[in-house]
């Protein structure tokens, strides 16, 4: 907000024309916001935000019920969503919040292999050690399996394969003929 830096230098004797051309802002919302520069609700909403932000200070425990009670009982008076929304946007919480899960609340599953290297990500030479991981995008037309090798010597992603469900299904089929005839 750029108007209190208007109402110092007219203070200070420039124009507030000058000053609202210069800063490339209209001069007629500067005077209704001289007019009444704070309006009476802002004013009780802060010191209402201010109370809210005593009361979590001395116990962090406290979720916004509480906090509100505290407010009410130092005599400032509001609902309880005006008390829930100041705490919110005023990231008042209490310490024992919800807890808060993984994305779309699954947890990873076991691994696929047994781990070979030991958790030793170390490569001495290109090609030494690969990584790979593969992952699951849902999309408008079905699932995407993307599968990325990573070569851990270089840092860098060396293959990237992509395919759709029914891809899949016809890879593992050319998979097993092929172990069958190598008899791997």
């Amino acid at each position: 907000m750029m108007y209190p830096l208007v109402r110092e230098l007219a203070a200070d004797g420039i124009p507030v024309a000058v000053t609202c051309r210069v800063l490339k802002i209209a001069r007629q919302p500067y005077y209704r916001w001289l007019a009444q520069a704070v309006s009476e609700r802002e004013l009780g909403q802060a010191y209402l935000s201010n109370a809210l932000f005593d009361a979590h200070r001395d116990d962090r425990e406290f979720g916004y019920w509480l906090l509100g009670d505290e407010a009410r009982d130092a005599g400032h008076l509001a609902c309880d969503r005006t008390m829930w929304r100041l705490c919110r946007d005023g990231r008042r919480w209490s310490i024992f919040g919800k807890k808060r899960g993984t994305k779309g609340g699954k947890k990873p599953g076991p691994p696929a292999h047994d781990d070979l290297v030991r958790r030793d990500l170390t490569a001495q030479a290109p090609n030494w050690l690969w990584l790979t991981d593969i992952t699951e995008h849902p999309t408008s037309e079905g699932k995407v399996y993307l599968c990325a090798i990573k070569d851990v010597y270089s840092n860098r992603i060396v293959g990237l394969l992509h395919q759709r469900p029914h891809e899949v299904a016809a890879g593992r089929g050319r998979v097993r003929e092929r172990r069958r005839q190598t008899g791997r």
